[in-house]
């Protein structure tokens, strides 16, 4: 079992727009069993390449007992009225804030073999999709909370023991 270390908010890869991946090989094979073993912790919705240190356009999910890996995933469509709901993130350990999410995500990508495939759902799994792809696309959840909520967000996140500047 590969269960690789989440990075903590700061890091810069967080940060960054990850890369497409390119090839379905032995390294990106590799990558994938990372990311599912990593995520298939309890307590864990969704990890996604950056936050393991990878700058690739991948993420796991582990939701209703289904675990699986997306490669390259695009947010294809959204619906419903947005809901305040409480989210946390690995990367943000020991916080959650409430945030606007779409009830229902789907989300197109790639299989671990390069087969299309889909991945849509309602609730948990709607939430964890829109938080993973935020991540590959270098925000953090953060980016989304209202400016007071965010705002005292930011005071907490930068007085965990954690926090490194």
């Amino acid at each position: 079992m590969s269960v690789r270390e989440i990075r903590l908010f700061g890091d810069p890869i967080l940060r960054s727009v990850t890369d497409p991946i390119v090839r379905f090989d032995e390294p990106t094979q590799s990558l994938i069993r990372d990311l599912v073993d990593t995520v298939s912790l309890p307590g864990r919705a969704g990890v996604a390449a950056n936050q393991i240190g990878v700058g690739l356009r991948a993420f796991s999910f582990h939701v209703n007992g289904k675990i699986g890996c997306i490669v390259n995933p695009v947010l294809a469509e959204v619906r419903g009225e947005p809901v305040l709901t409480d989210e946390g993130c690995l990367s943000v350990p020991g916080f959650s804030f409430p945030r606007l999410r779409y009830p229902f995500a789907r989300v197109t990508g790639y299989d671990r073999n390069g087969n299309p495939l889909e991945l849509e759902g309602e609730g948990l799994l709607a939430q964890a999709l829109q938080h993973e792809i935020g991540h590959l696309d270098g925000e953090l959840f953060i980016e989304g909370l209202a400016p007071d909520v965010k705002r005292q967000a930011m005071r907490d996140i930068r007085a965990a023991d954690w926090f490194r500047a």
